[in-house]
């Protein structure tokens, strides 16, 4: 069966997949960092390393800055002060990284639920170099994927033998193959929203 779309229909399309996909990249941090006892946020693998904090930090500092007034100023905003968010002191909390999270995610969720079809071929800005909003849209949802996978990684290594898996379990893939009952957790590869 053969499927036409039209440019808006297409632009509809696009802006539902970007937004299930940050959701989906959104689902899948907040799943690997509940898994953590509160230091595991702050624990680096080496001197070079970025503990989840950090990580953390960073995407909701370039989040803010990505996408508040998103159509209408550049994406690096001129109160950005990017290095620092590689910082984090003695005083950060649990409480203060999942702030972070949740303030950066209401910026792109936010910019992305008010996007309209024919914003799509838009042009924007991001440091001043002219992107459609398309082109910067995927930019973030492709920065954004490769900070998650670091989250889930470091989750991961840090509950060894007590993390719960957050997709198929090593051993499960003819098994998962053969239940639907468990092929309902994932859409396209992202986790599903409960």
């Amino acid at each position: 069966m053969e499927v036409r779309l039209n440019m808006a229909d297409a632009a509809t399309h696009y802006l539902e997949e970007a937004s299930r996909q940050f959701r989906g990249h959104k689902r899948m941090g907040e799943a690997a960092m509940a898994q953590l006892q509160d230091a595991d946020f702050f624990v680096t693998l080496d001197p070079e390393s970025n503990s989840v904090a950090i990580l953390v930090k960073h995407l909701a500092g370039n989040m803010r800055s990505r996408f508040t007034d998103f159509l209408t100023s550049d994406g690096e905003k001129p109160d950005r002060f990017r290095d620092q968010e590689f910082e984090v002191t003695r005083e950060t909390t649990r409480a203060d990284v999942m702030k972070w999270w949740e303030n950066g995610w209401a910026c792109v969720l936010g910019a992305i639920g008010s996007l309209k079809p024919e914003d799509v071929m838009r042009t924007v800005t991001i440091r001043g170099e002219p992107h459609t909003v398309l082109q910067a849209v995927n930019r973030q949802i492709a920065h954004y994927a490769q900070h998650v996978g670091q989250i889930v990684f470091l989750a991961k290594h840090l509950r060894s033998s007590d993390w719960k898996t957050l997709s198929i379990p090593r051993g499960k893939s003819e098994e998962f193959k053969q239940h639907k009952a468990t092929a309902g957790k994932f859409d396209k590869g992202v986790p599903r929203e409960k």
